[in-house]
């Protein structure tokens, strides 16, 4: 046993082990204290931040319910005045349409006047077309000239008067 180098080498361990717990055992210890007051100051940390924000909360839901308060007050004023605004918009609107169908009709009797004047030029310049083709057609050069001289005095007659 004493002879045999794996006996040595465990009780080697052994003792390096033994040498070795100590300093880490103090590390070991020295940092599990370390962390412990880490912890501690987080969780106190915490319970300040709770606090802190239950009363934050309490804040908000006060603001909260008057902002509530505000929005239903700025709603119904806000009705009110798109009811108003309706009622300005709709007697604008009456009053527009009203003025347009003055205009339409104004526009309807001058288009229909031009239309009659027209119509009346239009069958004149027909009739004398008209007229004169057949005046052409039917009479000769002589029955031409004394037509054109009974024209004329009549003409003359009418511009006298």
């Amino acid at each position: 046993m004493f002879t045999d180098p794996q006996f040595w080498v465990a009780i080697a361990f052994i003792i390096f082990v033994a040498v070795v717990f100590k300093p880490v055992r103090k590390m070991l210890i020295s940092n599990l204290d370390s962390q412990i007051k880490t912890i501690k100051n987080n969780i106190e940390h915490a319970e300040n931040l709770k606090n802190e924000t239950q009363i934050t909360l309490s804040d908000i839901k006060k603001r909260q319910n008057e902002v509530q308060h505000e929005i239903k007050n700025i709603h119904k004023e806000a009705k009110e005045k798109i009811s108003f605004l309706e009622s300005q918009a709709q007697n604008k609107l009456k009053e527009q349409i009203s003025k347009r169908e003055v205009l339409a009709s104004a526009k309807i009797e001058q288009i229909t006047r031009d239309a009659n004047v027209f119509i009346q030029q239009h069958i004149g310049q027909t009739v004398v077309r008209a007229t004169v083709a057949l005046l052409e057609k039917k009479l000769n050069h002589e029955e031409k000239q004394n037509l054109i001289n009974q024209s004329i005095k009549d003409l003359r007659s009418v511009i006298k008067n």
